[in-house]
């Protein structure tokens, strides 16, 4: 999760070189990791500390699909962990082969160490070249000059006065591919919190907060040749270069922007308290909230006092819009297969239009390892739309007394409970049937 899939998905995808990432505890698409190309499958299981749910559950129903399958687990699964860890000791006793990290950097600037290296290098990435674009990158942001990439990044997203602290990325004529997701991560989980940061928001080459150009969007364009003759627009940043290049000026720069912003760029204080609310449903097992009302499907979940008379999906919506300040922004998050429902994506583009401001869209759970730092330690002025699911498919997780589908529910329910113990508005749209997104969609327009 985090920076540790996110990484080596770029990575490989710039490269043209096939990688599953399975980032999701979505039933469904764990199901479909585990039963296409078993046979010729080899997995890396990257964690820091092994203890990270999401990633000891998809362990364990790999270990047991490759034994139902005749496969010894040894032969295929490849460890990535720090040194030290529980997750080292018990992958040596058992035999796995195990590729270990430096400590001292966290995830999310770990895209060129052992959790980004080891599985874009099996996959067929040539590493040397990355590396050799990084290191070429590393002596001019060593430098205490004006020029040094990495500072004038940092004081264009952090020093602005008045500050312009959404991060409009857009993809524009880069050949680097899903960078900006990557960016996503490093920014927010590094400079969300205490009550300040910089909020990313990945968006197309069509998006509204393009034309709308609100005083606190500062639009960050990842290019293919910064040397062409076109205008630099006011509030736009340029960018374009290797991936190793790339990848190197972003950790750097934005660390200096944390040390800017007054805080501590390297830890993340906020994105255990969604771990424990949902330890503590999954123990607790209570019965999901009861919907307020039901409409073309979907159970719709918030108090009473955002949804006012609300009595639709798509009022229940205009509801959350409404609640919008004139300097926040609007989450979408989706606790469903994000391979299996990309036409979701198209609510962050509705939204904007509809609202004027900023909108990021997260597949859960995995931005709760990354933007979901921001939402509780970054300044409280967003509000969030949660769509869930309740599809009668399930998943079994070997040695553990939850499932995928309550494992995932329970996420998303302690992220809801703990967003809204920090005041923040929540619209939860519980879906229970696949028609229920088409009523979601055309809800939205």
């Amino acid at each position: 999760m985090g920076g540790s899939s996110l990484a080596p998905e770029v990575i490989t995808r710039t490269a043209g070189v096939d990688l599953v990432v399975l980032d999701s505890t979505d039933p469904s698409q764990v199901r479909n990791a585990l039963t296409e190309h078993l046979g010729h499958t080899a997995v890396v299981v990257s964690s820091k500390s092994g203890s990270t749910v999401e990633t000891d559950s998809q362990k364990r129903s790999f270990e047991g699909a490759f034994r139902e399958a005749g496969i010894d687990p040894v032969e295929r699964i490849i460890i990535v962990t720090d040194p030290g860890s529980p997750l080292e000791a018990a992958s040596l006793e058992t035999g796995y082969r195990v590729f270990t990290a430096d400590p001292t950097v966290g995830g999310r600037y770990s895209a060129l160490t052992a959790f980004g290296l080891v599985p874009s290098g099996l996959a067929g990435v040539d590493l040397d070249e990355l590396l050799d674009e990084a290191e070429a990158a590393s002596l001019p942001l060593a430098v205490d000059s004006e020029s040094n990439p990495g500072l004038q990044l940092a004081a264009a997203i952090a020093g602005t006065e008045p500050r312009r602290d959404k991060l409009v990325i857009v993809p524009d004529g880069t050949h680097v591919v899903g960078l900006g997701d990557w960016i996503e991560q490093l920014v927010a989980e590094s400079t969300g919190k205490n009550g300040t940061g910089i909020l990313p928001v990945v968006v197309g080459a069509d998006a509204p907060e393009l034309s709308t150009r609100a005083d606190d969007v500062q639009i960050v364009r990842l290019v293919a040749d910064r040397g062409s003759t076109r205008e630099v627009e006011e509030n736009e940043i340029e960018l374009s270069g290797t991936l190793g290049a790339l990848m190197m000026t972003w950790e750097y720069a934005t660390a200096v922007a944390g040390m800017m912003l007054g805080i501590n760029p390297f830890d993340q204080p906020d994105v255990e308290s969604a771990k424990i609310a949902a330890r503590g449903l999954l123990d607790a097992r209570p019965e999901p909230l009861a919907a307020a009302f039901t409409d073309r499907g979907v159970e719709v979940v918030a108090d009473s006092k955002l949804l006012g008379g609300a009595r639709t999906i798509g009022e229940a919506v205009s509801q959350l819009e409404s609640r919008v300040p004139s300097d926040g922004y609007v989450a979408v998050q989706v606790y469903l297969d994000r391979l299996g429902h990309p036409e979701l994506e198209v609510l962050r583009h509705r939204i904007a239009e509809r609202t004027g401001r900023p909108v990021t869209f997260g597949w859960g759970p995995r931005f709760l390892h990354s933007t979901g730092q921001y939402h509780k330690g970054g300044p409280a002025h967003g509000v969030f739309l949660q769509i869930t699911g309740t599809f009668a498919d399930d998943l079994e997780i070997p040695g553990r007394p939850f499932t995928y589908r309550e494992l995932i529910a329970a996420q998303a329910a302690g992220d809801a409970v703990v967003l809204s113990d920090h005041g923040a508005p929540v619209l939860t749209l519980r879906v229970t049937d696949e028609d229920a997104l088409v009523a979601i969609i055309s809800s939205v327009s």
